[in-house]
């Protein structure tokens, strides 16, 4: 049972198991989780904001998110240990759920007011990849397992709700808001409907990863 302990620094906990098929051949399962918090390093999605853009930056700011993954993979060791010694190669797939909550600032001028919508709810991911890693055995039961480069692609789904009474004008400044934040997003095509009753936003299109991290195992 291994623990990815570089994953600590963005708050989320990550497992694997893993165990031998042949000489050179194992398989592994990992599970993730992340309680609800702030985006990591939200400072650097700040900066990479316009910075005249303050409603943009103060959403990413109250932007908070919680997720849940499974990552089966296969593991090919390529060096003459042979299975849990030196560099491999892994396929893997991996699904992902994502909860969200999101407050959006609505400023209506003329009404000299402002009114906050939250949307709330869930984003699921289903990607492949590869990884490139190494392990190695730092004694008779602890190993030392380098996740170094896991790059997947796949698709996205999903539907965030916001519900609040808005009047004509909140509607109007509300689909100006949604332009401009939903504009910034890559790879997926998020598509939004306002009307007196709140707002949906349909997230449905691509989507990107990249593994990567540390684990500390022990062998039983």
């Amino acid at each position: 049972m291994k623990m990815n302990v570089a994953a600590l620094i963005t708050k989320t906990f990550s497992f694997q198991a893993e165990r031998s098929l042949s000489k050179n051949i194992s398989v592994a399962l990992a599970f993730g989780f992340r309680g609800k918090s702030g985006l990591p390093f939200t400072s650097t999605f700040e900066d990479l904001a316009d910075a005249g853009d303050e409603d943009t930056r103060k959403a990413i700011r109250d932007f908070k998110t919680s997720n849940f993954s499974v990552t089966p993979e296969v593991r090919f060791y390529l060096g003459k240990k042979g299975v849990f010694h030196g560099f491999y190669v892994a396929p893997f797939g991996r699904y992902a759920k994502y909860k969200v909550e999101s407050p959006i600032q609505v400023t209506v001028q003329q009404l000299n007011q402002t009114q906050s919508i939250v949307f709330n709810g869930d984003v699921k991911t289903f990607t492949g990849g590869v990884m490139i890693g190494a392990q190695w055995q730092l004694s008779k039961l602890v190993y030392l397992d380098w996740w170094i480069l896991g790059p997947n692609f796949g698709s996205s789904s999903g539907k965030l709700t916001g519900l609040r009474p808005l009047n004509v004008l909140e509607q109007a400044e509300l689909r100006n808001q949604l332009d401009d934040l939903l504009d910034d997003v890559p790879l997926v095509n998020p598509t939004y409907s306002v009307n007196g009753n709140g707002a949906t936003i349909d997230v449905k299109g691509q989507w990107a990863g990249l593994r990567g991290g540390l684990a500390v195992g022990f062998r039983f």
